[in-house]
């Protein structure tokens, strides 16, 4: 049986910190000790790739920032963001002799400008593109979960995820193009909201897909969240006191929930038994378009097209370079014609349409934010014995996120699995703009798994 050190629920999350330090019970200084502390311990090992201890302790003790949002508390940023000053190198080795960036990107300022502290750049899958979490440069993060066997944490915001799975940040800053935020959230045990894409800016941001591409973050707490969403957006999350029972929520039929491991199997009929028993209404659909995703991305997907575009010359001239399996699904977007990727643009404005008015009337849907729990690290570490488990493990995390993705939707992660059991994702997710909605959802069904 999994026992954890430290569970997701045993620990004070942002929002009671923060009010903590305005109450005086605590001081951001004692709470970036302990970040710190964590931070520099084995189960933080390959997690940052850039520490910002001296940095992070003296905004910790600026007595301003116990006024502001985030309280001199810890943050952690992916390094996809430009943060003035460093060299952003997107997990890679291709980009360390690049200038240093002028200044920071907007996701990051509006993080500082809150009292967000950041504690170091977290180390991420090469160029965002996997959600296993795996990096042959600059070695793995584990999975924050399990002490007695090294997972994968998840990809690609692989080191944000165990930066807050552990407690050596309140948020760690990432982006989530196909799952890049909920996968390593579902593996790790935490909370990952996913908003719409539009709400945040990408710029200062290395991209993977300029039409998926979303900045956001993981956390302890829907509460958490919504929080950091605020920052992120610059927007006020429409709170609700609505009950459970007041909301219509649907659950798909069709492939979210085929090939569940008998973990998430378990805790996914739990969590929807959970929730019927407490009134609230649950209702199978088919959801067919969700099989016309295969032959929609048949060309490649937006991913591949628009990585190539970037990555061609880099590509070209330094092969060697890049993690193989990396440089393999970057590759893909070479054939890809320009009519090809014109009709996936329309395939996809179709398929929106079509989805959209599926959903009308359905508040969110329910479904498993991945399929399986995560896997050891060994049984998928760099290597061609091991690529084709890697490749079939890739597509199983991916393929219950990227739906949302492809939507231009929003979606949050919550964990829903018991104490003794390795971290299972619940995805509640809709459309675009659909976030408030979602997240107070989220919020009804965190506190209802919190009584259980």
């Amino acid at each position: 049986m999994l026992s954890p050190p430290i569970s997701r629920l045993e620990r004070v999350d942002l929002t009671a910190t923060r009010d903590a330090i305005r109450y005086r019970r605590t001081d951001a200084s004692s709470e970036m000790e302990k970040c710190v502390e964590i931070a520099q311990s084995a189960r933080c090992e390959h997690v940052f790739l850039t520490p910002m201890f001296a940095q992070a302790r003296t905004v910790a003790a600026e007595p301003l920032n116990r006024q502001r949002r985030l309280g001199g508390l810890a943050v952690s940023v992916k390094d996809l963001f430009d943060i003035g000053g460093q060299i952003t190198t997107a997990g890679s080795v291709l980009l360390s002799g690049n200038l240093p960036a002028a200044q920071d990107c907007l996701a990051v300022a509006r993080l500082k400008a809150a009292g967000g502290a950041v504690i170091g750049r977290t180390n991420m899958v090469e160029f965002a593109f996997s959600g296993v979490g795996i990096n042959p440069h600059f070695g793995t993060p584990a999975n924050a979960a399990d002490p007695g066997e090294a997972r994968v944490p998840g990809g690609s915001s692989s080191g944000a995820a165990v930066s807050v799975a552990t407690g050596a940040a309140f948020i760690g800053l990432g982006s989530d193009t196909g799952g890049s935020i909920r996968i390593p959230a579902a593996l790790n045990g935490i909370v990952g909201f996913k908003n719409t894409a539009r709400l945040v800016p990408t710029a200062g941001a290395v991209p993977l897909s300029t039409t998926l591409d979303t900045v956001c973050a993981l956390t302890l707490s829907v509460s958490d969240a919504i929080l950091a969403h605020e920052i992120l957006a610059t927007r006020t999350v429409t709170k609700s006191a609505a009950p459970l029972c007041a909301y219509r929520l649907a659950v798909a039929r069709t492939m979210m929930q085929d090939g569940l491991d008998a973990t998430v199997s378990s805790a996914w009929q739990r969590t929807l038994e959970l929730l019927r028993a407490h009134g609230a209404s649950v209702e199978e659909i088919a959801l067919s378009e969700l099989g016309e995703l295969p032959a929609i991305n048949a060309s490649g997907g937006f991913s591949a097209a628009e990585s190539f575009a970037w990555h061609r010359q880099l590509l070209a001239q330094n092969p060697a370079s890049y993690d193989p399996r990396v440089a393999l699904r970057i590759g893909r977007g070479a054939s890809m014609s320009a009519s090809e990727y014109l009709d996936l643009i329309h395939a996809r404005r179709d398929w929106i349409l079509r989805m959209t008015m599926r959903l009308r009337g359905f508040d969110a849907v329910l479904s498993p934010t991945v399929p399986i729990v995560a896997p050891p690290i060994a049984a998928l570490a760099p290597g061609a014995p091991r690529d084709e488990a890697f490749f079939a493990v890739n597509s199983q995390l991916l393929r219950n996120t990227s739906v949302v993705n492809m939507l231009d939707g929003c979606a949050i992660s919550i964990p829903c699995h018991a104490r003794d059991e390795l971290p299972v994702g619940l995805m509640v997710w809709h459309g675009e703009m659909r976030d408030d909605t979602v997240l107070n959802v989220a919020l009804q069904v965190e506190r209802l798994l919190g009584k259980n």
